[in-house]
């Protein structure tokens, strides 16, 4: 169980999409895709999951059902435990990516912690609109150098967490948000290097594949069925 200053991945993921000031998310991330991901990505961490190889195919095996503490990654866990077929871990990621108010739930994770705030205004008289200004601005700027200096620095020792997140906000599209994209593709092979997997244990390394290939599924098959 985390203490309230430490972040979950998907506040992390949450707070790197979002628009400071605005509290909206940038209009070209996969921010579903990349919620869910995350999701999944601390459930296997945190050994509340685990895979189990049948052939090729990977599928999600509930390894431990206990409250993780998070009322978003509980709800994950229990999807999973209540699930009468297992599935494989793409299935699961378009499973939480399509979880009813996935952003704000998240979102209100981090009103919780004191870092965004909720406003709310009508659209059309109608339609309430949502929105998750920042109001404590130092947890994603200690984010964002920690990234910096997996990715810009000489460091060569990254922790899981930093690899996991990276790969998801470079598949997703967070990651040009964050830093120049002339840098970013000087350091292209790096970045690539950094979400193989190599710099980690075989655990974590099995985690970020798992996610890269479930956000592949999930974002870029029907990005080209859709442009077919």
């Amino acid at each position: 169980m985390q203490s309230q200053n430490q972040l979950h991945i998907f506040e992390e993921i949450l707070l790197l999409a979002l628009r400071d000031k605005q509290g909206t998310i940038f209009y070209d991330v996969h921010y579903p895709q990349a919620l869910a991901a995350a999701l999944l990505a601390e459930l296997l961490l945190i050994k509340k999951v685990e895979l189990e190889l049948n052939g090729k195919k990977k599928f999600v095996k509930l390894a431990d059902k206990k409250s993780t503490g998070s009322l978003l990654l509980d709800e994950c866990l229990q999807k999973i435990s209540k699930s009468k077929r297992r599935a494989r871990i793409e299935n699961w990621v378009s499973r939480f990516a399509n979880i009813p108010r996935l952003k704000h739930k998240a979102a209100q994770s981090l009103c919780n912690k004191g870092i965004l705030k909720m406003e709310e205004r009508k659209v059309l008289l109608l339609f309430k609109h949502k929105k998750y200004p920042e109001i404590n601005p130092r947890p994603e700027k200690q984010l964002i150098e920690k990234l910096r200096k997996a990715i810009f620095g000489a460091n060569k020792t990254i922790e899981p967490e930093t690899v996991i997140l990276i790969a998801i906000c470079e598949k997703t599209g967070i990651l040009k948000h964050l830093f120049d994209k002339q840098k970013l593709r000087e350091k292209k092979k790096w970045i690539k290097e950094i979400i193989s997997g190599n710099l980690i244990g075989d655990a974590t390394k099995e985690a970020v594949e798992a996610m890269q290939a479930a956000i592949f599924t999930a974002v870029i098959i029907p990005a080209v069925a859709t442009s077919s």
